[in-house]
């Protein structure tokens, strides 16, 4: 897996959101800086975990519609004299 990486646009709207999370639940104010490192920190240190868990969700689902498609076969399949 290669490094999580976010635009520009991306990682202003998450450092926002860390910065209002700080203040508004932990009572701190964090500086844009710091808070870019703190992220910086999370996608390297716990991002993994997140997106394994993403790519086993991906791959569960992934099942089920393959599932799907295999039962839409045999509902497509014409009878004949020969058993399966």
């Amino acid at each position: 897996m290669s490094d999580i990486k976010f635009s520009s646009e991306e990682k202003e709207m998450l450092v926002k959101k860390l910065r209002t999370y700080f203040s508004d639940e932990l009572d701190h104010e964090i500086g844009q800086f710091e808070c870019e490192f703190f992220l910086d920190f999370i996608s390297a240190e716990i991002g993994s975990y997140y997106y394994n868990q993403g790519l086993f969700d991906a791959q569960a689902l992934l099942a089920l519609k393959i599932d799907d498609i295999t039962e839409a076969f045999y509902e497509l399949e014409k009878p004949t004299g020969l058993q399966k």
